[in-house]
């Protein structure tokens, strides 16, 4: 499990993630996994919860259709989430990715969904909830704070609560 979290505020927008990766619901196997990562000649950034290889394999099927439809967020976005639908080994897939450019901030899952969020913030993993409420709290009162730091600090407080979330933040940004 994980913490996947993303910000979008001035024009600015943050994904951040942390790096556990838990076996089962007992064990720590790794701290530092870089689950967030820049993708499409660096001009999107994708966030990925749920299991490793199912995230990889999502990340080549996406990339795939960036090339297909010329770096094209929305449209990429939406034609994986038909194929996740439709193909059956992709239908077996247990992960959900939040994917970003300059332009556009979405999430995707397997059950067909392409969600543009209306607060400006959407998160994902174990500790998305968590995260989503605080980072909606800090778009909300904390003005000068960046989307970055709101989106750092929105996953260190998931980590605080969610034992399938630490503190090893990555944070890239458009």
């Amino acid at each position: 499990m994980t913490t996947i979290a993303a910000v979008r505020k001035d024009g600015v927008t943050a994904l951040a993630g942390d790096g556990q990766v838990t076996l089962g619901e007992k064990v720590i196997m790794k701290g530092n996994a870089q689950k967030v990562r820049r993708i499409y000649h660096d001009q999107v950034v994708i966030g990925f919860a749920g299991g490793v290889a199912d995230a990889f394999t999502l990340q080549d099927w996406f990339e795939k259709k960036l090339e297909h439809y010329a770096g094209n967020l929305r449209r990429s976005a939406v034609a994986l989430a038909q194929d996740w639908r439709k193909d059956p080994t992709l239908q077996k897939l247990e992960a959900m990715m939040i994917v970003m450019d300059e332009h556009d901030l979405l999430l995707v899952s397997g059950s067909g969904e392409v969600i543009d969020p209306d607060e400006d913030v959407v998160a994902i993993g174990s500790g998305g909830n968590f995260a989503q409420a605080a980072a909606i709290a800090m778009l909300r009162h904390a003005p000068d704070m960046t989307p970055s730091d709101i989106a750092k600090e929105a996953v260190n407080i998931a980590g605080n609560i969610d034992i399938f979330t630490n503190h090893n933040i990555i944070v890239e940004s458009f």
